[in-house]
């Protein structure tokens, strides 16, 4: 049984040196054949750092959430639990009405 390829992980001044040369005008291409990195790996880093800026590259593939999407995140979570809520209660009401017949 063959074993799958390991993924290799880079730390945060390796992907922010690479960062900056793309951003120095560089070519993702370039700079990628340069490390042995593949390009669309550099054109994903170079996003989250535009995107995230000093909070980029946390590490172990974690999602660095700004506060308004920390925010939406915690309201999603709490409509999906009212609205499980109130479905549970429709469902009461709907039983408790029947039965008072």
């Amino acid at each position: 049984m063959t074993q799958g390829k390991q993924r290799q992980g880079y730390d945060k001044e390796f992907k922010l040196m690479v960062v900056n040369q793309v951003l120095s005008g560089r070519s993702s291409t370039q700079v990628g054949e340069e490390h042995g990195l593949d390009s669309s790996m550099i054109r994903r880093w170079v996003r989250q750092f535009k995107k995230y800026e000093d909070n980029s590259f946390q590490g172990n593939g974690n999602i660095v959430e700004t506060e308004d999407e920390k925010r939406i995140r915690i309201l999603e979570q709490e409509l999906k639990r009212v609205k499980m809520e109130r479905d549970i209660l429709k469902k009461a009401v709907g039983i408790f009405s029947s039965t008072d017949s």
